[in-house]
């Protein structure tokens, strides 16, 4: 599985996936202040799914129309203290992701 890091997320999170799961950044696809339509249309051609703490995008995309999964992070901030403790339930929601989905993951 491919997945895509927000910008907006610590790149260092990428060492906390399980193995099998390949994780890149925005910044390293050079995809650094795309807007979300934009960046969700590209990126679905690429990845299985995007983690991100952007809550708008469930409201302003029209999902059932993108080939991805999206892993929305609800946590006190995007600090990687905050984060890393919930990487384990991201692993555990990308087995199941299904296209166009939205899963929540809060700590």
């Amino acid at each position: 599985m491919r997945v895509l890091l927000d910008e907006n997320l610590p790149h260092k999170l990428r060492s906390l996936f399980e193995d099998d799961t390949e994780v890149v950044t925005v910044g390293y696809q050079g995809w650094q202040g795309k807007e979300n339509g934009e960046l969700l249309r590209i990126a679905e051609d690429e990845f299985d799914a995007l983690i991100t703490m952007d809550g708008g995008i469930p409201h302003q995309q029209n999902l059932s129309e993108i080939q991805m999964g999206i892993v929305l992070f609800e946590a006190a901030s995007n600090r990687y203290e905050d984060l890393a403790l919930l990487i384990s339930q991201v692993n555990a929601v990308l087995k199941t992701l299904k296209n166009g989905q939205v899963v929540r993951v809060r700590s």
